[in-house]
């Protein structure tokens, strides 16, 4: 019988349909499944802040992915930890986070060209951690393993010396956390915690830019950590020079050690992380079926590792052989929200039907305020949604540079930032172009 844990994963696989990878992490990141009890899935979250914001705004969502799979109304439990004690009858354990539960180790990486580089520059960290490429940044899309590389180098260092101070953090978690601290006034203690650690691991340090006093604070963590020897290790979802509001203090420092990017995987690659990803949920996948779905998901692990995921789930909730019929259905949810499958072509069409224009006014000289506006948003959603360099983009807009396409990017982002409705309207289109591809 499929476990409670792999329904929650497919559960939050359905919900990705319509919420971004970060909503997801940000507010389920601490949530667990506890069990599925009769019509009911019990869930639970002890931290307080996101249980709450669960309850409110996401219970639906989850009630409406679970009547997917069971295809049957489905309730939420959701408890705190005075809940689950009552539940269990006994003292709450703490659950063991994902970078403590070994999973994501060295050994159930799967390296290949794409990725090589980084790997071998996180496990000489791992084994000499400060001494050695200080920071380690790796930067590359969403799903390819960057924050896998992050558990691993932790689990080795933790393996080595169980009292050393790890800590791992979201880039928008140190905001936060930092907010907090200066709003109730324990700006000493947040910066025990970050300046005393032995290691530090940011994952989508991206989002520090333009916070003004949030780079300025983290301008000296790392200058501590890193005069004192200690590892620091940064992920992104693209190099420093194309963080256009990154302060260029923080820019030099993030250069300062090995900068490793990852790229979507092979064909040898992806069909060896699906069989191995198989074997670790305890079956095989054939050579047929484990190269159809490599055909069908060509760049994003998360998405080949949750296509694996389901299969199982079917095999075992519903006695589905694993064919290619089935492949067809698991990945189906994959297809529609694989960001990878979205081309330039695609995003342009749509931002030229959004605003009624055509292709060739947007990809001409033209400075109208309009088709000005049009142009700067397609250089954004086509550096956010593929996987285009900075050159290649300027070409598909009459041969501009890579820096007009850097300050198009940075134009958007500010303006997104202090017009809500202009953020809405960047949502808008993106969500058009998920919903047709």
């Amino acid at each position: 019988m499929q476990s409670v844990s792999d329904i929650w994963s497919m559960v939050l696989t359905r919900m990705r349909e319509d919420l971004s990878e970060t909503t997801i992490r940000t507010w389920f990141d601490d949530t667990a499944a506890v069990a599925l009890e009769g019509s009911a899935l019990v869930l639970h979250c002890p931290n307080d802040f996101k249980r709450s914001n669960i309850q409110d705004r996401f219970l639906p969502a989850i009630e409406a992915a679970l009547k997917d799979i069971f295809s049957a109304d489905m309730a939420v439990r959701l408890l705190d930890d005075d809940g689950l004690r009552r539940y269990r009858g006994k003292d709450v354990k703490k659950p063991v986070s994902l970078m403590d539960s070994g999973e994501f180790t060295f050994e159930t990486f799967v390296v290949g060209p794409s990725n090589e580089l980084a790997c071998s520059a996180a496990r000489a960290v791992a084994e000499n951690p400060g001494q050695h490429y200080n920071p380690l940044f790796i930067y590359g899309d969403s799903g390819l393993g960057k924050t896998h590389l992050l558990y691993a180098i932790s689990h080795v260092i933790r393996q080595r010396d169980p009292s050393a101070k790890i800590l791992y953090i979201k880039g928008d978690e140190f905001i936060n956390d930092f907010i907090e601290s200066v709003r109730s006034g324990k700006a000493g203690d947040f910066r025990t915690k970050y300046r005393e650690a032995d290691l530090l691991l940011v994952d989508d340090i991206q989002f520090v830019a333009g916070k003004v006093e949030t780079q300025n604070e983290f301008f000296h963590t790392f200058n501590t950590l890193y005069e004192s020897k200690k590892q620091i290790v940064l992920t992104s979802d693209r190099p420093p020079q194309e963080m256009a509001q990154l302060d260029d203090r923080l820019r030099t420092r993030f250069e300062w050690g090995l900068m490793a990017d990852v790229h979507p995987p092979t064909l040898e690659t992806r069909i060896a992380i699906l069989k191995n990803k198989a074997a670790q949920l305890g079956f095989l996948l054939s050579d047929d079926v484990a190269g159809y779905i490599a055909d069908q998901i060509t760049a994003n692990v998360r998405q080949l590792e949750g296509t694996v995921k389901k299969l199982k789930a079917f095999r075992d909730l519903n006695n589905t052989p694993i064919d290619r019929a089935a492949v067809d259905r698991a990945i189906q949810d994959m297809s529609r929200s694989s960001e990878f499958l979205i081309t330039p072509d695609a995003i342009i069409r749509e931002i030229c039907r959004y605003y009624r224009l055509d292709e060739d006014q947007i990809r001409s000289q033209s400075r109208s305020r309009e088709c000005l506006n049009a142009r700067q948003i397609a250089m954004y959603l086509i550096r956010r949604m593929t996987n285009l360099s900075l050159d290649d983009t300027g070409k598909l807009f009459g041969g501009r540079d890579h820096s007009t396409v850097l300050n198009s990017i940075a134009k958007v982002e500010k303006t997104m930032k202090k017009d809500p409705a202009y953020a809405e309207t960047i949502k808008a289109i993106t969500t058009n172009i998920n919903s047709t591809k």
